[in-house]
């Protein structure tokens, strides 16, 4: 079993103040697998410090040298990869297939953000005045552990690429992930103080951060109810904030679809990252005058789709994070069947023949209604609703009613009206005939699935103030 008893601040690795340890777990069979020891609010106080100590003299570094030192931080993670892949699988419970690309995506987010960097303009005319980004200063970066690495890799990216010095704090459930990324983090030899890692609880370490006066921006990624939170503590000092929150995204199937094609698209778009991810395509939108083809396709794909063992090379998804989770997914299934929605795949309790650790059948209702629980309340597991609607019109109708706006995606080969579709619903991002990721465009969401976006120069401008200087030129 793995002990952590070190957070790391100012380029070191030092003891928390903090005196809680917390266990960590392997969701697939649910031991025990290691503690860590957890910061706490005067842990929160001394990183802002050693980030506040760094700002000045790294706000004014020379983009090239911002991108030497993202491009080190991106192979110092490469190189960790294999052993930040065994702890994705082993800690988060994450498919081989998915846990592999989680690992890449580590890496990859800061090598994207020196690209983007390239060619980022920090000065640009605006009429007679000369407009300067200017960096914005200490960030607070706090971060979700369903894609732990990611989300620390990719907010410090685009933190550091803009001349901000950061405090992260990760989720305490990730903490093995967390500590083999700031290994990597820190072999990259940076100056100290330009980013510092502080596991703790969010009521404790994330709240300090939001609050605190010397901390000009958040970047946060998580539920809805806790970015509302965030964003009015940040108020009081009024702090930029980036919040990147909850979905429940539609996958509108035209009535031309090809289910051969659409029914795998619209499961996989659900079920991505065992139905633990924002974006995840829970709400599946299908013509009413198709419904039973396209409810018998489902079926037969869902029997085909294996819930189990992570490590198994077959398993598309696997349990999740935690036993609180799982019973929350379990809680779902009974309201959708409360609700009179038709339980037309899996449903509650384990997969068959599975008796520890914990998983989830992957599940579908059908016969579901927009106003049900178990179609506007994000549930945070593989459990889908399909819902008919009776023409394109109402399709979109049904898209856009919901307190979220994160993802969508639309599914036609006519891909004239398919742009058509996606050009009225309400999200950030719109995919169609596609679950691929752009890391140059924006990504975050309308309504309570957010403010502000990531990745790209979007990302980067979110850590940037604008400064006009006139009359001097």
């Amino acid at each position: 079993m793995q002990i952590i008893d070190k957070i790391y601040i100012d380029g070191a690795f030092v003891t928390p103040q903090g005196e809680e340890y917390f266990d960590l777990f392997n969701p697939a069979t649910e031991a025990v697998i290691g503690r860590v020891r957890l910061a706490d609010a005067a842990d929160a106080d001394t990183a802002i410090a050693a980030a506040k100590r760094a700002f000045p003299a790294f706000s004014r570094t020379p983009k090239t040298q911002r991108i030497e030192m993202l491009m080190a931080l991106h192979e110092a993670v490469v190189a960790r990869e294999d052993a930040l892949f065994e702890t994705i699988v082993e800690e988060y419970g994450a498919p081989v297939s998915r846990g592999r690309w989680m690992a890449q995506h580590a890496s990859n987010v800061l090598r994207d953000a020196a690209k983007t960097l390239e060619s980022y303009a920090f000065t640009r005319r605006a009429g007679t005045a000369e407009v300067t980004m200017e960096p914005l200063g200490v960030a607070g970066l706090i971060t979700p552990w369903n894609s732990d690495a990611g989300f620390i890799c990719g907010k410090l990216a685009a933190a550091l690429a803009a001349g901000c010095t950061a405090v992260i704090k990760p989720s305490e459930m990730s903490a093995l992930q967390t500590h083999i990324v700031t290994e990597a983090l820190h072999s990259a030899g940076l100056p100290a103080g330009l980013f510092n890692i502080v596991t703790g609880r969010g009521d404790t370490v994330g709240a300090r951060i939001a609050e605190h006066p010397d901390v000009a921006k958040i970047s946060f990624t998580g539920s809805t109810a806790v970015g509302k939170t965030i964003l009015r503590t940040a108020a009081e000092t009024l702090k930029r904030v980036t919040l990147e929150l909850g979905g429940k995204s539609p996958v509108l199937v035209l009535d031309d679809a090809n289910f051969d094609e659409a029914v795998p698209l619209a499961l996989q778009a659900g079920f991505m990252n065992s139905g633990q991810a924002c974006i995840a395509g829970t709400r599946i939108l299908a013509p009413q005058s198709r419904l039973v083809e396209f409810e018998t396709r489902v079926v037969n794909a869902v029997a085909q789709i294996q819930a189990g063992d992570p490590r198994d090379t077959r398993t598309s998804v696997g349990p999740m994070v935690s036993q609180k989770q799982w019973e929350r997914v379990q809680r779902y299934i009974r309201i959708g069947i409360d609700e009179g929605a038709r339980l037309i795949a899996g449903g509650a309790g384990r997969p068959e023949g599975i008796e520890s650790g914990w998983f989830v059948r992957p599940t579908v209702f059908s016969g579901v209604t927009n106003d049900m629980a178990i179609a506007r309340e994000e549930i945070f597991g593989p459990v889908l609703s399909i819902i008919a609607y009776r023409d394109t019109e109402h399709a979109i109708e049904i898209a856009n009613d919901t307190p979220y706006g994160l993802q969508a995606y639309v599914v036609s080969p006519d891909i004239a009206r398919a742009r058509r579709v996606a050009a009225q619903i309400e999200a950030g991002r719109v995919l169609v005939n596609t679950l691929a990721h752009e890391p140059a465009a924006p990504f975050g969401g309308f309504k309570q699935s957010g403010i502000g976006r990531e990745y790209g120069t979007f990302g980067i401008e979110a850590f940037l103030e604008p400064k006009s200087t006139l009359g001097v030129l």
